[in-house]
């Protein structure tokens, strides 16, 4: 049964760095595009990047281009997300995802989702 579950939410200060973890199993995690994707308080689910199979590619919100970085280890079916410089908007729970497209960016093929971390960014 597919599965992916998320770790390393927490309360931050602004400016703070926090380390996100996702562990995926039950499909074939190897051959998936991986994303991340965030919900605030109030608001829609909004993606936040991507990393394709074999890490060939991987794409950021512009929101967040430049303070989060994607890295996957398929050794151990494991997707990163290091956010550095967190914002009080960064404030949201973060769900990974898995796609079966090689293109990590249609949005529309993610079908297996975590249960979410919660990540508080505070003034």
């Amino acid at each position: 049964q597919p599965q992916l579950v998320e770790s390393g939410g927490g309360v931050v200060q602004s400016g703070g760095s926090l380390r996100l973890s996702c562990v995926a199993s039950g499909f074939a995690v190897d051959a998936a595009s991986l994303g991340w994707f965030r919900q605030a308080p109030g608001k829609d689910r909004e993606w936040v990047s991507c990393i394709s199979s074999g890490s060939v590619s991987s794409y950021y919100t512009h929101s967040v281009k430049g303070r989060f970085t994607t890295s996957r280890d398929d050794a151990i079916h494991t997707v990163i997300l290091q956010m550095t410089t967190l914002k009080t908007e960064d404030t949201a729970v973060y769900y990974c995802a898995a796609s079966s497209s090689r293109l990590c960016d249609n949005l529309e093929k993610y079908n297996y989702w975590g249960q979410g971390t919660q990540v508080t960014v505070i003034a």
